[in-house]
């Protein structure tokens, strides 16, 4: 049988780029020699598209060096990558995109609708379930007509931080403290911060604003620290993967907690109070479906003490680092990195059918 050709596009503009050439390192590792050729395509943090010759020029950090540039051609008729080297140009043809891209520029919609534009199948969550979820402000405006429980919150738009005093008047009359503050488009707790008094909770708004104009304030959940893997979508039922507690070795999950403290750990199946594991795959399921998820989401939750869940955020390209939970639930449920990327691709060739 003849190969076909997936090109796996990883790194991006985004804060996250870092954890994305993780993820890929991953995913490339686990993709079906006998079944696909492989394009990697690395994007630089300032948006250079770049040809990757090896699965170790991504981990070593060299494929940044790379002279080929390498892009999608969004003209439908070609469904390809265009290469140039020098004066030199190649399109390549290219029948799946596995776009490894987390934050902005890549699990927002972005690339998603270039791969639209292309008719390129691609793994993952479409445009508009890609850029809801990734706004967390628009996201849980639909998770409210769900009637899911989540956190209270006051928005804030970045220009309203020019009269500092109005704003952090406006939260103190909501929340008492501490509370958290979080940029509505960034992920893995980029620019997230938790305040315990005025001076915290202003020095977190502007750091929140380096990284969105659309801010987030939310009062304090105390509780477990929770995440379900869900899967499918289309043709596909959509299942859910048990649950998976985050053990944070910081005072909360942030970037630093997440990927440089060894002592952080994640826990599959825990014991939680109440029925909340019972409850947790059907509410991550209800939510990946009112956001019109596609291939893969990973939902993410506080449970208290009392058994409530209490809906956190949606991501729809998680993480696939050696520490990230969305792999490490489904293996516990039998289902292996290699077997779970088979899935992921085979889902991919689905949407147009």
């Amino acid at each position: 049988m003849e190969k076909r050709m997936i090109a796996v596009i990883f790194g991006g503009q985004s804060s996250e780029h870092s954890v994305s050439c993780m993820s890929a390192a991953n995913i490339i590792e686990q993709i079906d020699e006998t079944a696909f050729e492989k394009m990697l395509i690395g994007i630089t943090e300032d948006g250079n598209w770049l040809k990757v010759e090896s699965l170790e020029d991504i981990r070593s950090g060299a494929w940044r060096d790379s002279r080929i540039g390498a892009v999608l051609s969004p003209d439908a008729t070609e469904q390809c990558v265009i290469l140039t080297d020098g004066e030199d140009v190649e399109k390549i043809h290219v029948d799946v995109v596995f776009p490894v891209l987390h934050g902005l520029y890549g699990e927002d919609g972005t690339i998603q609708g270039l791969l639209e534009l292309a008719r390129i199948p691609y793994v993952g969550c479409g445009v508009l379930a890609s850029a809801v979820s990734m706004d967390k402000l628009y996201t849980k405006i639909i998770v409210d007509d769900l009637g899911v429980k989540q956190a209270d919150y006051v928005p804030v738009m970045k220009y309203q931080l020019d009269d500092m005093d109005a704003v952090l008047n406006r939260v103190e009359a909501k929340f008492s403290y501490p509370v958290f503050v979080k940029p509505s488009n960034a992920g893995s707790s980029k620019g997230v911060s938790k305040a315990s008094n005025r001076e915290e909770l202003a020095a977190g708004l502007l750091e929140a604003a380096k990284h969105d104009r659309k801010i987030l304030v939310e009062e304090m959940i105390i509780g477990h620290e929770v995440e379900c893997a869900v899967f499918g979508g289309g043709t596909v039922p959509v299942k859910a993967s048990g649950v998976g507690e985050i053990l944070a070795a910081a005072d909360f999950y942030d970037f630093d907690a997440k990927y440089n403290n060894a002592e952080s750990r994640t826990v599959t199946d825990p014991e939680l109070p109440g029925d909340a594991a019972v409850k947790i795959p059907e509410i991550a399921k209800a939510i990946f479906q009112a956001v019109d998820g596609y291939g893969l989401s990973r939902v993410d939750f506080f449970v208290k003490e009392d058994g409530e869940v209490v809906f956190n955020e949606i991501n729809t390209m998680p993480g696939f680092t050696a520490i990230s939970m969305y792999p490490m639930l489904w293996e516990a449920r039998g289902i292996s990195k290699k077997q779970l990327i088979k899935e992921l691709i085979d889902h991919a060739f689905e949407r147009k059918q």
